[in-house]
């Protein structure tokens, strides 16, 4: 290994992984055991840095500079083993810069970028997203790390996430959902939050040019519904959210509306479809069992902590209050934020995963207590 050139090398390593069963020795061999005649010809050390905020990933990619985004936790094992090979491409590619993300920690990086698993990579060009990977797949990153470096990313093909699944692994479930969703509304609106407390500008943005035509729409929360979430991305070709339907068909995304609003085809196109009269019709409300928060596995919220008293509260008394909140309920969720908010993309996935197959679940949002 001492006498080969970098690229050797990287080929090497990724030949480890990529012919199976995986030659760990080789591997390690090479990752920690290398000669120092080829350590010696080795760039200066790179070094991959911590993202604390959204602040940190914006000053790290101001000008158009090249990033890529590791999206981990600590008790992910093949975080660890992608912690390496993420150190290894920075080495490769200093031009690059190479960031990790706790993604349960920096939740505001998390759920800008849609991250609902780890580990995940997001590979950005300024402040544009040309790339992203699901798992620890060393060589898919390897690749497009390497696209990322010579200006053509794109995304590596990855296996459907389970929670795209509906219960029992049908995707036709998911597919099912949703057209019964469309066939049942005849404005719907796919977006983040709600119409009254939108989770992101270009969901706000469409709500508000729908509010000024009056029109009758109806919205549905992707952020706490994963399947929905995944699924409408792949039934609609369309990678983005919002999305809007009018009787069944896609019209766009928020730029789209926007744009139609603007110049008054979405008013044109409302009256099409709906009558002349659509500002006096009333929106179809959402049925209770359509939404991630279903009626029948509506969880009920633990008690708010009480205000913090002046006399910290002593071991005992946290015992035997965590056991209090854990016996009153059958099955108790500590999350961060609520089901119908949650406050990572992790926290909502097991309450979709709960609510898929209709448990009855308590929850407790940490974030206040």
């Amino acid at each position: 290994a001492g006498d080969r050139s970098r690229k050797q090398h990287s080929q090497v390593i990724n030949s480890c992984f990529s012919n199976p069963p995986v030659n760990y020795n080789l591997l390690s061999t090479l990752l920690f055991a290398r000669p120092s005649a080829w350590m010696a010809r080795e760039s200066p050390a790179a070094t991959v840095q911590d993202v604390k905020s959204q602040q940190d990933v914006n000053a790290a990619s101001a000008g158009g500079k090249n990033v890529v985004l590791f999206f981990w936790a600590p008790w992910s094992a093949p975080c660890k083993h992608m912690d390496t090979v993420v150190a290894e491409l920075a080495k490769e590619h200093p031009q690059i810069s190479f960031h990790r993300v706790e993604a349960e920690e920096v939740d505001e990086v998390t759920i800008k970028y849609e991250v609902t698993t780890v580990p995940s990579f997001v590979l950005l060009k300024g402040a544009e997203v040309v790339g992203r990977l699901e798992g620890a797949d060393p060589p898919a990153l390897t690749q497009l790390v390497s696209q990322l470096s010579s200006g053509t990313p794109g995304t590596a093909p990855a296996a459907a996430p389970a929670a795209a699944m509906a219960p029992g692994g049908a995707e036709g479930g998911v597919v099912g959902r949703i057209k019964y969703l469309l066939a049942t509304h005849p404005v719907l609106l796919f977006m983040k939050g709600s119409a009254d407390e939108p989770r992101c500008g270009f969901s706000g943005r469409v709500v508000e040019a729908l509010r000024r035509l009056k029109a009758p729409f109806t919205t549905f929360d992707i952020l706490v519904d994963e399947g929905v979430r995944s699924g409408l991305k792949e039934y609609s070709s369309w990678p983005t959210y919002p999305q809007l339907y009018v009787r069944g068909e896609l019209v766009g995304g928020c730029d789209i509306i926007t744009e139609m609003a603007a110049n008054g085809e979405l008013e044109a196109l409302l009256k099409e479809k709906l009558g002349a009269d659509f500002a006096s019709q009333q929106p179809v409300p959402l049925a209770p069992a359509a939404g991630a928060a279903a009626a029948a596995a509506a969880p009920k919220a633990a008690a708010a902590p009480a205000p913090a008293a002046a006399v910290p509260e002593s071991k005992e008394a946290l015992t035997a209050r965590l056991r209090s909140l854990v016996s009153s309920q059958p099955v108790m969720l500590f999350m961060k934020g609520s089901p119908a908010q949650p406050r990572c993309g992790f926290s909502a996935k097991v309450v979709q995963a709960l609510q898929n197959v209709g448990i009855q679940f308590g929850t407790f949002d940490i974030l206040v207590d």
